[in-house]
């Protein structure tokens, strides 16, 4: 199992730093970078993996280390730079120099280490009488520019991590990007206490990816479905359709909500075009503010700039860009943003989630002046919003949860135009459409339940089914 250990430091990790922690190994150490240099690695001298560090991240979010490591960690005031390292499990001394590493640079930097036992500054000597056979037999990286992951097969990348939550980090988007690259599936092994955020969970949506709890009376499960797993083939395979009895486990009702509004806009690709502003429209409505950060991956380092953004995605254009927003501390909201040129324009598919500690404070009030104002002035394509019995930290257990309950879908005027407005508006179930818009152009908005009527799902399937049966619908 990979052993994480960060350095928190107010004052960035220059070279004579690095060095300095490197040297918590001795001199004998062999060092590798990926091709970009955002990860350092460490090996052996015959190149057995030991230590992946990443490159420091200046984080301008307050609340950011609280929301990935937990309220007990004390990192320093913002800005303040994170430096995230990685032992192997290649070699039991790996764990003891990631450790020392960021024990060094917190010493001559300041700030925190996190596990808060996890910091000292002592020389881990590291063996050195390996063979190349011997390095044959660990886990190698499986690319040159992703570092090693804890198992790998010819179907399967397998991280195994103990970490109370688990975040979309630079280091598991790469890992990701090269399995996809490879057709290989990334399974993370957890136990059952570890969370994952929101961002981590939509990128492993879809199969072959998957989430595997180790239970501990033994045996794995699926951290998403329930059903039961086996190590197989070379790959975590169901060995059953029953879920197994931890998924279900009943736990009291909860009165924590989320609110997601997943919508969809599209825009002409010209010059004076600035991003990010739908998603911003969607936060102020719905919290009172814009957002406070946003970045490709966590932890959310870079201060909200619909421009900056912009011009990240012009540079990647025309392959797609996945960035990640995230609010303030004491209003918990996450999105994730995916942009992507199309025949029709610049689209940009967003889904936004909001935490709330009880179902009163959900701002159903705001949702239809919401979608007005994105068919006004963003383009909107769709938008549906739902709502969920689950954690106001955003956060992912590995138990069974309430599905989402629609609240209400909106259909954009090019939609609307497609498909026809009369037939738009007269769907075969007891709906009666708000008209957004204007009188040339206008849009609607179907109001679904308020969160309560297990039956809004079957009415959001009926009008779906009667809009897909017009015969100028697409």
């Amino acid at each position: 199992m990979t052993k994480d250990v960060i350095a928190l430091t107010p004052k960035m990790p220059d070279t004579r730093s690095l060095i300095a922690g490197l040297s918590a190994g001795g001199p004998d150490l062999g060092l590798t970078s990926t091709g970009d240099g955002g990860v350092l690695q460490l090996c052996t001298r015959v190149g057995r993996p030991l230590v992946s560090v990443e490159a420091p991240l200046l984080i301008h979010i307050p609340g950011e280390a609280e929301r990935l490591l937990g309220p007990d960690v004390s990192a320093p005031p913002p800005p303040y730079w994170w430096t995230e390292t990685r032992a192997s499990t290649s070699v039991p001394e790996a764990e003891a120099l990631a450790e020392s590493l960021c024990g060094r640079l917190t010493t001559l930097l300041g700030g925190t280490v996190w596990p808060r036992a996890a910091g000292t500054t002592r020389v881990v000597a590291i063996p050195q009488d390996q063979s190349a056979d011997d390095a044959q037999e660990v886990v190698a990286p499986f690319a040159p520019t992703v570092p090693s992951v804890d198992v790998l097969t010819e179907s399967t990348a397998v991280v195994i991590s103990d970490r109370p939550i688990l975040a979309f980090t630079t280091w598991l988007s790469d890992v990701l990007r090269t399995a996809s690259a490879t057709n290989r599936a990334l399974h993370l092994v957890t136990p059952p206490h570890t969370r994952l955020t929101l961002p981590l969970r939509t990128a492993l949506r879809g199969a072959p990816n998957r989430w595997v709890i180790q239970a501990p009376a033994g045996g794995f499960y699926d951290g998403l479905s329930g059903v039961p797993l086996a190590w197989q083939q070379g790959t975590f395979l169901p060995t059953g359709t029953t879920v197994v009895d931890a998924f279900t486990q009943q736990t009291e009702p909860t009165p924590e909500r989320q609110l997601t509004v997943t919508f969809r806009t599209v825009h002409a690709p010209t010059d004076d075009l600035v991003l990010g502003r739908g998603l911003e429209t969607a936060w102020r409505h719905l919290t009172g503010a814009a957002p406070v950060g946003w970045s490709t991956s966590e932890p959310v380092n870079l201060p909200w700039s619909p421009r900056q953004l912009t011009d990240l995605a012009r540079d990647r254009s025309p392959a797609s860009t996945h960035l990640v927003a995230i609010g303030a501390p004491d209003q918990p909201s996450i999105a994730t943003l995916r942009i992507t040129r199309t025949k029709a324009g610049v689209a940009q598919d967003i889904a936004l989630t909001h935490g709330y500690t009880s179902a009163t404070d959900v701002p159903l009030d705001a949702i239809e002046a919401l979608a007005s104002a994105l068919v006004d002035e963003h383009g909107l394509v769709t938008m549906l919003t739902t709502l969920r019995a689950a954690r106001a930290d955003l956060t992912l257990t590995p138990r069974l949860e309430a599905p989402p309950l629609p609240l209400s879908f909106t259909l954009g005027a090019r939609d609307v135009n497609a498909i026809g407005l009369t037939h738009a508006r007269r769907p075969p179930v007891a709906l009666r459409p708000r008209q957004l818009g204007t009188h040339a152009h206008p849009a609607l908005h179907y109001l679904l339940s308020d969160g309560t009527d297990s039956g809004a799902w079957t009415a959001l399937q009926d009008l779906t089914a009667h809009l897909k049966a017009a015969p100028g619908a697409g």
